[in-house]
Order: C-alpha cells, then sequence, then structure tokens
C-alpha cells in the first residue's frame, strides 16, 4: 500500500467553507475561546450578522461551485442559535432556489445553551446534524465553559442534549481537551458514550498568548508571531494529549470498534490504508476549509482568521477564486513543505503530517523552528496504535471488518494474562483486570476474562484459532 498517497497537492477539488453568520459573537464567555477576541478585527462593527444579501450570494456560489450531487453548509460562530430560528428558515429558502438537483446538507455547531423545544423540531424536520460542544461530566465541563456571568453551562447544555434526543435530531459531540480535562481521559470518554454520542470529536487546545500587545490587538497569536509570547495556561500538555489520546483508543480498540466513532482513530486509520483521512490536522496538506465571516471576508482558516490570512471578500471575489488562488494553495502547500527535518525524516510523518499548522510553535532537537507543540504526545500515540491499525489496514485488505480486530486484542490480552505467573508485575490495567493463574484453567469454570460465561464457552474458543 502507499502510505505517501496522499502528499499530492493540486488546486482543491472539493472545499467545505465554515461559516461564521454572527461573527465572533456569542453568549457565553469560555476561558479558552480563541474566537471572541475576532471582534477586535471590526472595531467599528455595530452589528455581526450575515445580511441577506451576502448570504444569498454565498449560498449560491457555494452551490454552483460543486459539481457533485451532495453540498454541504457549515454554520458556526460564536453561537449561531443567537440569530434565532427565522435566520436559518430564510437560509433554507435560499438553498431551495439554488439547489437544482443537488442535496443540500446542513450542520449546526452550537454550544447547545440556547437550544429548546422549538429549535429541536426545527432542526429535525429539516435533518440538520447538529454538533454541541461539551467537555465531558461536569466539574471538567464548568473549568472553562462558563457564560458571560461566570457561572457553569453543563446543565444547561445537558438540557439541550435530552431535547435533541427527544427530538431524534441527529448530534455528535465536540470536545475541547484542555489542561484539566486531559489528566480524566475515560471519565471524558466514558460519559460522552452515557450521553449518545456515537460520534466524537476531540479538540486539543493549544494557544499563545502574546505579552507586548495593547488591549485593542488579538492576544491569541498566530506561530508567525515575532514578539514576546507563553503558552495559555488552559493548553493541553503534550504528553498528557498523547496519554489521553492512547487511553480512550486502548478501550475503544477493545470494546467499541464500529460502535463509535471517534474522529482521530477513523483519520489515523484512513492514513494507515493510503487514503484521505478526512481530518485536516492529519492531512499532508490543508486549505480547503476556508472561513466566511459575518460580512463576507473569506480567511484561509478558522484558526487562521489574520490579517496575512485573508484572501478576500465574497461580494467583490467569487469563491472558487479565492480558493484556487495562489495564496491559499500555497497557504495549503506549507503545511507539507514547511516540516522540520524531524518531522520528514519521522517513521509516523504518514500518519501525522505534522499536525495542524496552528500548533507548529515549538524547536526541533536540533534547534529548528515549526515543530508542533504537541509531537511528543503525537508520537507516543501512533507508535502504540501502530500493531493495531496495521491488523485493521490488513483486514480492510482482505475487505473484512476493522471491528474484527476487538477479538485478535482479547486473545492477545488472554495470552498474555495466561503467561504471567504469581507475584509477577501486571501489564498495564485494560477494561477488566485479568488476575494471574495460579493453575490451567478448567473448561468448566468461570472464564478469566471476567465475561461470567465458562471457560469453554469464551475465550477457549479464541486460544483454540
Amino acid at each position: 500500500m502507499d502510505r505517501n498517497k496522499n502528499l499530492f497537492l493540486g488546486k482543491p477539488t472539493a472545499f467545505q467553507v465554515m461559516v461564521k453568520p454572527i461573527g465572533p459573537v456569542c453568549n457565553l464567555n469560555c476561558d479558552y475561546c480563541y474566537y471572541l477576541e475576532k471582534q477586535n478585527i471590526y472595531k467599528n462593527t455595530r452589528q455581526f450578522v450575515l445580511k441577506e444579501e451576502i448570504l444569498e450570494h454565498f449560498i449560491k456560489q457555494n452551490i454552483e461551485s460543486h459539481q457533485v450531487p451532495v453540498v454541504q453548509f457549515v454554520w458556526q460562530g460564536g453561537e449561531p442559535t443567537m440569530l434565532g430560528i427565522d435566520y436559518y428558515r430564510n437560509v433554507l429558502r435560499i438553498q431551495e432556489k439554488y439547489a437544482g438537483k443537488k442535496r443540500i446538507e446542513n450542520i449546526l455547531q452550537t454550544n447547545g445553551t440556547l437550544l429548546d423545544d422549538e429549535w429541536c423540531r426545527f432542526l429535525h424536520a429539516n435533518q440538520f446534524l447538529v454538533g454541541i460542544s461539551i467537555d465531558g461530566p461536569e466539574e471538567l465541563h464548568n473549568v472553562y465553559r462558563k457564560n458571560k456571568s461566570g457561572e457553569p453551562t453543563w446543565s444547561r447544555v445537558m438540557r439541550s442534549i435530552e431535547l435533541l434526543q427527544k427530538h431524534k435530531v441527529e448530534f455528535n459531540t465536540l470536545s475541547v481537551v484542555n489542561n484539566v480535562n486531559g489528566d480524566y481521559p475515560l471519565e471524558v470518554y466514558h460519559f460522552l458514550k452515557d450521553i449518545g454520542s456515537q460520534y466524537i470529536q476531540f479538540l486539543p487546545i493549544v494557544e499563545q498568548i502574546a505579552e507586548d500587545v495593547s488591549e485593542d490587538d488579538l492576544k491569541l497569536v498566530s506561530p508567525e508571531y515575532k514578539g514576546k509570547v507563553r503558552v495559555a495556561g488552559w493548553s493541553v500538555d503534550p504528553e498528557q494529549y498523547g496519554n489521553f489520546l492512547i487511553s480512550v483508543f486502548d478501550e475503544w480498540v477493545r470494546n467499541d470498534v464500529g460502535r463509535y466513532y471517534v474522529q482521530h482513530f477513523d483519520a489515523a486509520l484512513a492514513n494507515w490504508v493510503g487514503e484521505m483521512p478526512g481530518l485536516c490536522v492529519l492531512n499532508s496538506t490543508c486549505g480547503d476549509a476556508p472561513c466566511l465571516e459575518h460580512n463576507g471576508d473569506v480567511y484561509s482558516c478558522d484558526h487562521f482568521v489574520y490579517q496575512e490570512n485573508y484572501l478576500g471578500n465574497i461580494v467583490d471575489n467569487s469563491l472558487v477564486s479565492m480558493i484556487h488562488s495562489e495564496k491559499q494553495v500555497t497557504f495549503g502547500r506549507n503545511k507539507r513543505d514547511s516540516l522540520p527535518t524531524q518531522c520528514v525524516d519521522c517513521e509516523y510523518r504518514f500518519a501525522c503530517n505534522g499536525g495542524c499548522p496552528k500548533n507548529r510553535i515549538a524547536n526541533t532537537a536540533d534547534g529548528e523552528p515549526g515543530l508542533n507543540y504537541l509531537c511528543e504526545g503525537y508520537y507516543a500515540f501512533f507508535r502504540h496504535i501502530h500493531p493495531y491499525m496495521q491488523f485493521m489496514a490488513d483486514e480492510l485488505q482482505k475487505e473484512k471488518a476493522p471491528a474484527n480486530v476487538m477479538q485478535w486484542v482479547r486473545k492477545k490480552d488472554l495470552q498474555v494474562s495466561l503467561k504471567r505467573k504469581p507475584g509477577d508485575v501486571k501489564p498495564e490495567k485494560v477494561n477488566k483486570e485479568i488476575k494471574p493463574q495460579k493453575k490451567r484453567i478448567g473448561r468448566n469454570e468461570p472464564c478469566p476474562c471476567g465475561s461470567g460465561k465458562k471457560y469453554k464457552n469464551c475465550c477457549m474458543k479464541l486460544l483454540d484459532k
């Protein structure tokens, strides 16, 4: 298989615009939010709303630019639900006007605090996919996710999740991994499963704070910033993030493959088989996910809303011309072309591709700049998952289900357990502890895996294969 298959980049043939119809305005004041201060870019703006004329201009262009049967619209913020339901009824009306024979899909990313029965009925009736931002159990979520008064938001978000389930609205979850919940990977993962999230996204937060800017300037700065900076205290630590991913993966690979979808794991498997990962962070290049602001301004990426990444305004320039511009193509290629030597030579370059360029704020062991801040964690993670990913990749090549990895892992875990002698150091604890055996297990004795079945009806079958 060609693991470097996705290293080629021409002009993007498909793209997905992240629309900010209300710009950086939000009803919350999350401590780690990187978007709230973008209001400083538009100091003279009194009302942050993507007005109908520009909205229609964008919808028309976005549909016409995609020569595919399905066109997606991603609505984000700030908090997009602050615009009210009628705003999105108008969105649907305009989409229908220009859809032709194409199917339109809408995705709404929300903090969930403003949803009610009426909202959920609307979302279900119009088949919106909803992304809910929630960082785990109450004590972890409420550390940073607060409203304007500094009050916690978890209870309100949970109420919205209940309403989404009541009205059968399809939803997934986005959890920001920070310096606090990063120490509780299984608590976060189990919680997300318990609330009914089957598609789980983890977003590591890493930000640089400039120490030499005025009150009116952006304090959270890009990797290119040359002034004095420090890593924000809420940022997840590299080793911490690696351990977080490994802990969740060990649970997932033993119990949840094919039942729960963790975006990072699915994308990694795609890289293992030489396909496009579907996650820009792990792709070799980027540039096919520009950001549209409330006034029609287009930037290279949601994480690069800086003046140097401004592509133009949709009123004056076509969407396609901006995405295919030399500036944007160069931005996308730079992810690959600016890798430091340590990354170029890394055995897991094919899987990691240097991570998000926004986080390339560290130096390599040789002092070369451009290393991803999370490199240590990523390397530990990819090294750990290598044998499991290789097994699943081989299964796919044989047109078998990747979920077969769970049986494979279970067999390996049992073999290790049975080889242990009393007094041996136990291997790292996994889902269920298997105690060392002092004697041969009888066929009719309880299986040591803890399933409650007799040994002959459980793991003995695996060892006989």
